[in-house]
């Protein structure tokens, strides 16, 4: 028999990280606009919250950021850190980035935070407000990252899975960190935007445009410092050892 069809091939497809909460679907009146139906919800069941809290449980051993940050206040930090950013921060994904090569920024980002980052964003009168906004891969912009770390003098950045060898000597030499957020918590983050301060570039599209937040104990961890360690270059060894072991 052959199956030479999508459907026929009743596969089984495994959702992960930033993906696996954002599947929904509706109906939509075609005269009026109004939504008639949502899909992929059992209507019997309520809506539950992923966490019966919000936030997490703190130690007092968190690291408070608040930007504008120096050379030596990252040049304290350290792999394994969890920290706690207070203030501002700009957002930055592909199209900032490849910008930035060749023109200069439209604000001053000396010891700015940068996060990697497509926000869902509604705009309510003059106002901008924040409706999702987790991190998104960081490892695109790692042909990018360095000089633009290097030329601007960004002092963190922010995003999920880490970067590579390239953007890791651009953290050691010119005192920068890079800082994982929580994959998947794009609800969680939107909460900790305390006001939308500007926009810029916006022509590049919403997700791709360089917003200016106000956040209030956004948490991330340290994953690469300005010591030249990697988080994420360590577990890539290592499993590589595990992978290389178990072939033999």
């Amino acid at each position: 028999m052959a199956a030479n069809r999508l459907p026929a091939s009743f596969f089984v497809s495994v959702a992960y990280d930033c993906w696996a909460f954002r599947r929904l679907g509706i109906r939509v009146d075609a005269a009026s606009g109004a939504i008639t139906k949502w899909l992929y919800r059992d209507p019997d069941r309520p809506i539950d919250r992923m966490a019966q809290g919000e936030g997490f449980p703190l130690t007092g051993r968190e690291v408070i950021l608040t930007p504008p940050l120096t050379e030596e206040i990252v040049r304290g930090l350290r792999v394994g850190d969890v920290v706690l950013v207070t203030g501002e921060m700009y957002t930055g994904r592909d199209a900032v980035h490849a910008h930035l090569m060749k023109n200069p920024p439209p604000v001053d980002l000396h010891g700015a935070i940068l996060y990697h980052c497509g926000p869902v964003m509604l705009k309510e009168g003059e106002q901008w407000k924040v409706k999702a906004a987790g991190p998104t891969t960081s490892i695109r912009e790692e042909p990018y990252q360095a000089d633009v770390i290097k030329k601007y003098g960004i002092r963190a950045v922010v995003g999920k899975g880490g970067m590579g060898a390239k953007t890791l000597a651009a953290l050691q030499e010119a005192g920068a960190v890079y800082l994982n957020g929580i994959g998947g918590a794009a609800q969680y983050y939107s909460r900790t935007v305390e006001r939308v301060l500007g926009v810029h570039l916006l022509e590049f599209g919403i997700p791709e445009a360089m917003w200016h937040l106000k956040v209030n104990n956004f948490a991330a961890i340290v994953t690469m410092d300005a010591h030249g360690n990697s988080l994420h270059a360590e577990v890539e060894k290592r499993t590589g050892e595990a992978l290389a072991a178990l072939g033999a």
